[in-house]
C-alpha cells in the first residue's frame, strides 16, 4: 500500500436540491470522500460551523473512517450551503458568501510539513482568510500542487486564478474555463501545449463534458479519454470530482498517464448514475478497488 500523503484544502458543504434533497459535498470534500473510500487516507483540511449542520459533516466523516483533525469548527459563521439546480441536464450553483470553510484559519493548522501531494481548488480561496491558510501550507510543505480550477460567478479573479496557477505542478479545467483564463485558437491540443508550457506545469487536463478529457505531460504527449455508453444519469454534479480523485489516486500509484485518465473517465461516469456527489456505500467502491488492484 503506497502511504504517501494526499492533503486536501477547501470546501465542504451541502448540496440542496430542488426536490428537497441535500448531499454533502464541496469539490475538495468530494476528492478527499472517494480519496478514502480508495484506501489512500487523505488528510482534509476545512472548517464547518458550530451548528448541527457542522455536527453532520463530523459524524459523515467519522463514519466514513476520515481523518477529523484537519476539520476546523467556527462559532461565527455557518456550515457551508448551495442551492443547486439542474438546468438542462447540466447543474447551476447559487453560492452563498461568508461560510465557514472561507475563514480557514492558518493558526489552527497542524505544525508539520506535509509532504506528497496538495490539492486545491479555487472557491475556498475567494476569501483572504482562507486564502492566507493555503499559502502558509504551501510554504511550510514540501508537495507537490494539484489546483482544480472552479470558476463559479462572481467568486474569482483571473489574476487571482493565474497566480495560483504558476504555483501548481499540475491544473485541471474545463475547456471554458481554459478560454477564460488564456488566449485560445480553437485547436485544443495546441492551445493545451501553450498552457503547460507557459506556466510550467508538469501536466494539464481539460475536461469536455460529454466529449471526455484531455491530458498533456511535461513531454508533450497527449492522452485523450471518451466516456463510454452510459445507461444510466441521475445527475452530473461532482462528476469532475471524482475524476480529479482518479488523476491523484494515479499520482500517487505512479500509474501512467493513460492509464490513469481511463481510470479517472471510468470512474467519473459511474458516479453520475447517483444522487449528488458523494456515495456512501462501500460496494460501489469495490469492482474498482479490485480491478485497479488496490485490495490489500
Amino acid at each position: 500500500m503506497n502511504h504517501k500523503h494526499i492533503t486536501i484544502f477547501g470546501e465542504v458543504l451541502f448540496d440542496h436540491f430542488p426536490d428537497g434533497s441535500r448531499v454533502l459535498g464541496g469539490a475538495p470534500f468530494n476528492v478527499a470522500w472517494h480519496l478514502q473510500a480508495f484506501r489512500q487516507l487523505p488528510f482534509f483540511i476545512s472548517r464547518v460551523g458550530e451548528d448541527p449542520t457542522g455536527d453532520t459533516v463530523v459524524a459523515a466523516m467519522q463514519k466514513w473512517g476520515l481523518n477529523c483533525s484537519g476539520l476546523q469548527r467556527d462559532n461565527s459563521h455557518a456550515t457551508g450551503i448551495v442551492d443547486v439546480a439542474i438546468e438542462q441536464g447540466e447543474p447551476a450553483y447559487t453560492i452563498l458568501q461568508e461560510q465557514a470553510y472561507d475563514y480557514i484559519d492558518e493558526a489552527a493548522l497542524a505544525d508539520e510539513n506535509r509532504t506528497g501531494l496538495l490539492y486545491h481548488g479555487t472557491l475556498a480561496l475567494r476569501n483572504p482568510v482562507s486564502r492566507k491558510a493555503l499559502t502558509a501550507l504551501k510554504e511550510k510543505g514540501q508537495c507537490a500542487v494539484f489546483m482544480d480550477v472552479n470558476l463559479r460567478e462572481p467568486w474569482w479573479n483571473k489574476t487571482d486564478v493565474l497566480e495560483w496557477v504558476e504555483q501548481a505542478d499540475w491544473v485541471k479545467l474545463n475547456h471554458h474555463e481554459l478560454a477564460a483564463l488564456f488566449p485560445v485558437s480553437g485547436d485544443l491540443e495546441a492551445d493545451m501545449r501553450r498552457f503547460r508550457a507557459h506556466y510550467y506545469l508538469e501536466g494539464l487536463i481539460v475536461t469536455s463534458g460529454k466529449k471526455g478529457a484531455t491530458a498533456v505531460d511535461s513531454h508533450d504527449v497527449l492522452v485523450t479519454v471518451t466516456p463510454g455508453e452510459i445507461n444510466r444519469v441521475i445527475d452530473t454534479v461532482g462528476a469532475g470530482d471524482a475524476f480529479s480523485s482518479v488523476i491523484l489516486l494515479g499520482l500517487n500509484q505512479t500509474w501512467p498517464l493513460a492509464l490513469t485518465m481511463e481510470r479517472a473517465q471510468s470512474f467519473a461516469s459511474a458516479l453520475i448514475g447517483q444522487r449528488g456527489a458523494t456515495v456512501r456505500d462501500h460496494a460501489f467502491y469495490q469492482p474498482f478497488l479490485q480491478s485497479w488492484g488496490l485490495v490489500y
